[in-house]
């Protein structure tokens, strides 16, 4: 199995801190910060599983179109591969996903 690299994209990183921000915001009496805290970073622990337990599948959004995508129970990936690198560019939560791919036609 080949040893990768993962860069991670500043805008990914916010996608996943924004989402659980919005998350803790709304829902402030029942969400803490420490499991908003735990939830990023497993969010963030995914990403080094692409192309290492993650599947490779065509993506399913226009705005993706010329990437990979991966995806967990939770959150779906977009990155590129350049020999052993993988570079993680977008993030988007599953609950997400439907209002992406209609917003990109």
């Amino acid at each position: 199995m080949m040893k990768y690299r993962y860069k991670i994209k500043p805008l990914a990183q916010r996608k996943i801190r924004s989402f659980y921000y919005n998350v803790a915001k709304k829902y402030r009496h029942t969400y803490s910060k420490w499991l908003m805290h735990r939830n990023i970073d497993a969010a963030v622990d995914a990403m080094f599983q692409i192309e290492n337990g993650l599947l490779r599948r065509k993506p399913t959004i226009a705005r993706w179109k010329g990437y990979h995508m991966a995806n967990t129970d939770k959150w779906y990936f977009a990155y590129t591969i350049d020999n052993d690198t993988i570079t993680v560019v977008d993030a988007c939560h599953a609950q997400n996903m439907r209002s992406s791919e209609s917003n990109d036609k």
